[in-house]
């Protein structure tokens, strides 16, 4: 095997790309300039389409352990209902969105990586590298101050909103910064007037306040501070955030403790290309966007699930390296579809004219009112609605299924790409078993699901739909396969 891949950042999306590599059999190592883990709880909510990939390590179970499942989202307008949103109708094993401090969920996935031989390298700075054909050479500074130069078959930056690796590689951050200021933060509190399963989104004529519930007493709250000026935003305390929670909410809630506070802009930012060479972005490292929604670090985990299981099928000689450039053409769409979502929101709830206020109001109560309309905005927050319709990987597909769709996860059974090795996984009768023996690196037999029919599918190793043609034509499945892989 090649020289291992270097991850720069060890967050939830370097964790995860790290976990998912490390299982699939290639050397990783991860690395972050800060010399010890932090302790805030950051990004707070794991979504249903999260911990359906989650489930293909064994992580998933652990995360829930550790969250609060919140089933209802509500919102409210000058005290008023306009709309609840049912969580537990999404068409998930996990329909519930999770609350649960980044920190566990970083915990939890360091242990899964430990279980594989990997520990983060934390107080390591990545100074710069060096890319050609045949591999990478980053110069790294460890944390007693000593230099050296390593080499790796790939870097992936998974390093945040001010990636060194973006600003080395001379990528420009495309986008803009919203023009109001923002303050958040954990409290233990009293009086919230939902149950610990519903958060509550109270649209006000002054700006928006959100309450996300990570435990009967403790919420993450979310306000506007009012139009962005020359000096940079201020986290409130708590006596000022108790003023903006009486003057915002419903009244009768009481902040009993901080935890954290923070104060932020909202960027709206992507770059042009997730990959120059060897060398992938992932994460907040290429695309950030408002925190309305909580999609920032689902969408980074799942940018790193959908390279690890291509990234790893090349590094193993079973791939084709042509499958790297599909990462792009697959995520940079998604990412781009959550900030025109969250950017929405975010515009929705900050309206600051009375009328539009009434407006916004009124239709949002006859909108979200309607079945169809709160399945595709909760499938849309749960994030199992993302698929690859455009993809190149895309093959045939016969009968109603559509490549690239995500393929719904079954409770209790093996999830698509568990194990170690990234497999495609063929659904259906013998010809099924005869695409595995015939390509048997990358391909795994499994029985026909009870929905598929007559037909025999292939299943990507991150669970979307590869191809499908009716079982007696499994062998028009054999040229598609000879694309993806190595051996052609």
């Amino acid at each position: 095997m090649k020289d291992p891949v270097l991850i720069a950042g060890a967050g939830p999306v370097g964790l995860t790309m790290a976990l998912e590599l490390a299982r699939y059999g290639v050397p990783v190592r991860v690395i972050d300039k800060i010399p010890e883990a932090t302790h805030t709880s950051r990004a707070v909510a794991v979504w249903p389409r999260t911990l359906e990939l989650l489930d293909r390590s064994g992580a998933a179970a652990d995360i829930i352990a550790m969250g609060n499942k919140v089933t209802v989202a509500n919102i409210l307008s000058g005290g008023r209902p306009v709309a609840s949103l049912s969580l537990d109708q999404i068409p998930s094993p996990y329909p519930f969105a999770l609350m649960v401090p980044q920190y566990d969920t970083e915990a939890v996935l360091q242990r899964h990586l430990a279980a594989h031989g990997v520990t983060p390298d934390l107080g390591v700075e990545l100074l710069g590298f060096e890319q050609d054909e045949d591999g990478l050479f980053a110069r790294l500074r460890e944390p007693d101050g000593t230099e050296r130069t390593e080499p790796y078959a790939y870097l992936v930056a998974c390093d945040g909103a001010h990636s060194v690796v973006r600003h080395h590689l001379g990528l420009d951050f495309l986008g803009d910064t919203l023009g109001l200021d923002w303050t958040q933060g954990d409290f233990h509190l009293s009086g919230y007037p939902f149950p610990s399963s519903q958060l509550a989104i109270f649209w006000h004529e002054d700006g928006p306040l959100l309450f996300f519930p990570m435990a009967p007493d403790r919420a993450r709250i979310i306000t506007s501070l009012g139009p962005s000026s020359a000096t940079p935003p201020v986290a409130l305390d708590q006596e000022a955030f108790q003023k903006m929670v009486d003057a915002r909410g419903p009244g009768g809630i009481t902040l009993t403790g901080t935890e954290w506070v923070s104060a932020f802009r909202i960027n709206e930012r992507q770059v042009e290309s997730y990959r120059s060479g060897r060398v992938f972005l992932a994460g907040d490292a290429a695309h950030i966007h408002s925190p309305a929604g909580g999609q920032g670090m689902n969408t980074g985990m799942q940018d790193a699930i959908n390279l690890a299981w291509k990234l790893a099928l090349v590094i193993r000689g079973i791939g084709a390296p042509a499958l790297l450039e599909s990462y792009g053409l697959e995520r940079r769409p998604v990412g781009a579809r959550v900030i025109a979502a969250s950017g929405r929101m975010t515009r929705i709830g900050t309206l600051a004219d009375h009328t539009l206020q009434h407006v916004r109001d009124f239709v949002a109560h006859i909108l979200m009112g309607l079945s169809p309309v709160q399945r595709a905005i909760t499938g849309l927050m749960a994030e199992v609605s993302i698929g690859y319709p455009d993809s190149p990987l895309n093959g045939p597909c016969q009968g109603e299924a559509k490549a690239g769709a995500r393929v719904p996860p079954v409770a209790g059974e093996t999830p698509f790409g568990a194990g170690d090795a990234p497999m495609f996984t063929a659904c259906g009768g013998s010809g099924a078993a005869e695409l595995a023996a015939r390509f048997p690196r990358l391909v795994a037999a499994a029985s026909p699901r009870s929905d598929g029919g007559a037909f025999i599918s292939l299943v990507r190793p991150d669970g979307y739909l590869a191809a499908q043609v009716e079982a007696a034509d499994w062998q028009d499945l054999a040229p598609y396969l000879q694309r993806i892989g190595a051996d052609r």
